[in-house]
């Protein structure tokens, strides 16, 4: 039995489904990854996994280039002959499942990890890329067997604007996050907020440097750190200088992105996501697993990582003196930082512990241990 996991990114593959392709290799599966160039080849490989190189612009609008990201793709699945393939972000979904049926593939299935920024962006860009995409959706979709959501509200918008029937779609609580990694540690003595975070505006990483401001003018000697990849060729990203700003003030303490974010979380007491959409976001899943508090958006996908009040704390999205005023709140009332992040951190082993999360995800799958 062969899996083909059709993967925009390398660092992806291995850092969010790293555990699920374990999974599959143990139940005796001979697992495919592609992705779109060398890097880090050797961790995908560590995995039990065979990695084929499948090149592919990733945010890019070419009509040459994905065509042929689609015959690449059935080049290899006629090749390969497949039992099951499964693609994750708007590409693989789209023309992995389009490819995959045009080589016969008998089960294909794909993933919404969350609406993007074509769906979460207000531009005039924006709009007219989400009309063409949403034709690509439906095309998709109907090559896909299963579509699997991980949040209500995408589920519901996507059915809503006739991308799918809902007979097709199965849920499950994001990708799970490993909690033997990303173990429970103690918390620092003095109240220290983080965000990681790609410095994207649909991530709310302009909220967080305004609100990181307001707390740091009235409280200087609060630590407010973010971690993030400044890409100025992306269309929603900050710039330099606009980060910059913040950290020239005293604002915050700024960090590029790193292999091992366990560092920075350890440091940290609350995390903070002011997003205003995701699928369900990894990063406050890994900052639960860890005894951490958050404070996120009331938007889709956010909402469902946090009870408010009981494990953090929901703003409503874009309100700047709100966040400020939630991470306030955290430093004048510590004690609510060990409450919070105690129960923080059952309810991600309840609801977010990774082998839960593959197990429901497998099932969804149809993959069965071949070696029994």
């Amino acid at each position: 039995m062969k899996f083909v996991l059709i993967s925009p990114k390398n660092r992806t593959a291995w850092n969010f489904r790293g555990d699920l392709i374990k999974d599959i290799v143990s139940r005796g599966y001979e697992v495919i990854v592609t992705g779109p160039n060398e890097i880090d080849v050797d961790k995908i490989e560590a995995l039990g996994a065979r990695f084929v190189r499948i090149p592919m612009d990733k945010t890019g609008v070419n009509a040459v280039s994905d065509l042929k990201y689609i015959l690449a793709l059935r080049k290899l699945f006629r090749k390969e002959k497949p039992d099951v393939t499964f693609g994750y972000t708007i590409k693989p979904v789209i023309y992995g499942a389009i490819a995959a049926k045009l080589a016969g593939v008998p089960h294909r299935y794909s993933m919404i990890a969350g609406a993007g920024y074509v769906f979460a962006a207000a531009t005039t860009k924006a709009k007219i890329i989400r009309i063409i995409v949403k034709m690509l959706y439906r095309m998709g979709f109907a090559c896909a067997h299963k579509v699997v959501f991980m949040n209500p509200d995408d589920r519901n918008d996507f059915t809503g604007m006739k991308l799918l029937k809902e007979s097709k779609c199965c849920m499950v609580s994001g990708s799970g996050v490993n909690m033997e990694r990303f173990e429970r540690t103690e918390l620092p003595k003095e109240p220290v907020f983080f965000m990681l975070s790609r410095a994207l505006r649909c991530k709310g990483v302009g909220e967080y440097l305004q609100a990181a401001q307001i707390v740091h003018d009235r409280y200087p000697h609060v630590r407010i750190m973010y971690l993030g990849e400044i890409d100025e060729t992306m269309q929603d990203s900050l710039s330099k200088e606009e980060v910059r700003r913040y950290i020239d003030s005293g604002a915050i303490e700024y960090y590029p992105e790193h292999p091992d974010v366990r560092i920075y979380y350890r440091q940290c007491s609350v995390f903070v996501l002011p997003s205003y959409r995701e699928g369900i976001p990894r990063t406050v899943q890994e900052a639960m697993s860890m005894g951490r508090a958050a404070i996120v958006t009331d938007a889709p996908g956010c909402r469902e990582t946090v009870i408010d009040g009981q494990t953090g704390f929901l703003v409503p999205v874009g309100d700047v003196q709100a966040l400020a005023d939630t991470m306030c709140r955290f430093i004048e009332d510590p004690t609510l930082i060990q409450k919070l992040g105690d129960a923080s951190y059952e309810y991600c082993k309840e609801r977010f512990d990774v082998r839960k999360v593959n197990e429901t995800l497998l099932n969804h799958l149809d993959i069965q241990n071949t070696e029994e």
